[in-house]
């Protein structure tokens, strides 16, 4: 795997980091391990590594989904939900990132060869 732009690499893996991170501070945060929760985050840091062409669009919009899907429940339980307001807008802020800066945008250029 080699990256086009080592910036825009470096960002990709502070993102997947995060996704793993978030993750596992869910599960404390709920009281318990989540093997599939686990699974789920792992699934979701790889694909950041998955540089076909426009998939950025894919992971931005995987993450904007997380974020509509979670956040009338945090909206109405807000004084305890405050961390996860915060993830929220982390995740909002690494899908931005992901349509919009360049550097990031410029590893998201390769093709599927099938041969």
């Amino acid at each position: 795997m080699n990256a086009k732009n080592e910036k825009g690499r470096n960002y990709l893996i502070a993102m997947a980091a995060y996704v793993l991170v978030k993750a596992v501070l869910n599960m404390i945060l709920a009281g318990g391990f989540s093997l599939s929760g686990l699974f789920i985050a792992l699934g979701t840091a790889c694909l950041f590594f998955i540089w076909i062409k426009k998939f950025n669009y894919v992971i931005a919009a995987v993450l904007a989904i997380i974020v509509a899907v979670h956040l009338p429940a945090n909206l109405a339980h807000i004084g305890s939900n405050w961390i996860y307001l915060l993830e929220g807008a982390i995740d909002i802020v690494c899908a931005v990132l992901l349509v919009t800066n360049e550097d990031i945008k410029e590893n998201f250029s390769g093709t599927i060869n099938f041969s």
